[in-house]
């Protein structure tokens, strides 16, 4: 397998990440499409190979009617991230809280719209980026932490899901849903990994979490 000719949906795409992805993956030979709320950001995505979509990567009706125009897909890779930290438990705000949930929106909305195609793809990737920090929480970053667990834990009803339906029409294992962990997110960490999720097959994939430092 090869990621050459896959159709690739980066969702939340117009960070530093979200480019050198882009650019990877286009020249690599993918389709990509890359996702975001300004078009003024999503220029230099286009500009580096990957076809754009003004939408809304945390909610469910914007990626549900993104699907539907896209049809077949291969990968989905939620990028909606931020951090917000500090204080110990007494600063941990509500607002705070608030300002990081949309990194969990991004996750459940992109896995639920997309669910299908992938699982109807011969090698279905879903892959999303967290913290090694949900390892050892800390007070000052108890926000980040639980929306970074929470995200783990999605992903990984995720695996379960596409494992039951595998399991369920009698098929073999085709698509996998994995987390990535970084102790600071490097593009040139994530890139590589990303790259490489079609040299291993789905069944060594599904419901694990990798390293990237």
């Amino acid at each position: 397998m090869s990621v050459t000719d896959r159709t690739i949906v980066l969702a939340g795409a117009t960070s530093a990440s979200g480019l050198a992805l882009a650019r990877a993956l286009a020249n690599a030979g993918a389709r990509v499409i890359a996702t975001g709320r300004s078009a003024d950001r999503l220029a230099p995505l286009r500009e580096a190979g990957a076809e754009v979509e003004t939408s809304d990567a945390t909610s469910l009706e914007s990626m549900t009617a993104l699907s539907t125009r896209l049809g077949a897909v291969d990968a989905v890779i939620p990028l909606v991230g931020g951090w917000r930290g500090g204080g110990g438990l007494a600063g941990q705000s509500d607002d705070d809280f608030r300002a990081l949930l949309p990194a969990l929106d991004a996750v459940r909305a992109t896995s639920r719209a997309f669910d299908a195609a992938l699982r109807t793809s011969d090698a279905g990737r879903f892959a999303i980026v967290s913290s090694t920090a949900v390892g050892r929480p800390l007070a000052g970053g108890a926000n980040y932490v639980a929306v970074k667990a929470a995200s783990e834990a999605w992903a990984r009803a995720v695996a379960q899901g596409f494992a039951k339906a595998a399991r369920d029409a009698g098929e073999p294992l085709r698509a996998a849903s994995l987390v990535f962990r970084a102790k600071a997110l490097n593009p040139d960490a994530l890139v590589p990994r990303v790259l490489s999720l079609w040299d291993a097959d789905a069944v060594d994939l599904n419901d694990q979490i990798l390293p990237l430092d």
